[in-house]
């Protein structure tokens, strides 16, 4: 199952970068790609979700993005939401615990009910058990920068890691989410 979308011209990027630069910067703040992003439903998109995206596209750590990272930004929501519309079946606008559970084991990942239970818990900002585009796009960026560490720390690879405390802070504290 491919998700990936084929990038754009430029011209289509430059005309939709000046419709999102709406304070005419040169840059798209977080603010801006907020305001410019939609989750389907009529609720902000999740501010810490567009952090998340300014964070991996932002070169130059300036916290916005640049027309020339821009593309890569683009295709990468795009991306996303070509994802997320796969994995939501019912297509009810956001994904439910059983759609979760496949999306993330098409993903490669083995994680018990309760971990599902409690993803959802924590990515549930309606309430309705249920997780919108947004909080999918953050959900999946934190459990894989998460994951990716761990597999930093299982040289043996048998899914089991021994830390000390300060280790396990130094680990969280130094990941970018």
């Amino acid at each position: 199952m491919s998700f990936t979308s084929p990038m754009p011209s430029q011209q289509f990027l430059w005309d939709v970068f000046q419709r999102v630069d709406k304070d005419r910067s040169g840059a798209i703040s977080a603010d801006e790609l907020q305001q410019a992003l939609s989750n389907g439903t009529w609720t902000p998109f999740n501010p810490e979700t567009v952090r998340l995206m300014i964070g991996m596209f932002d070169k130059k750590q300036a916290g916005t993005v640049s027309f020339e990272e821009f593309g890569a930004l683009w295709k990468y929501v795009t991306d996303w939401e070509n994802c997320f519309r796969s994995f939501d079946r019912d297509n009810s606008g956001n994904i439910d615990r059983e759609e979760l559970k496949i999306a993330l084991t098409n993903f490669g990942y083995r994680l018990s009910d309760q971990t599902i239970n409690m993803l959802i818990r924590k990515y549930d900002r309606a309430g309705h058990g249920t997780i919108y585009f947004d909080d999918f796009i953050q959900c999946c960026i934190v459990l894989y920068t998460l994951t990716s560490a761990f597999r930093r720390l299982d040289t043996d690879m048998d899914g089991v890691i021994t830390i000390h405390y300060e280790q396990f802070l130094g680990m969280v504290f130094n990941l970018k989410v």
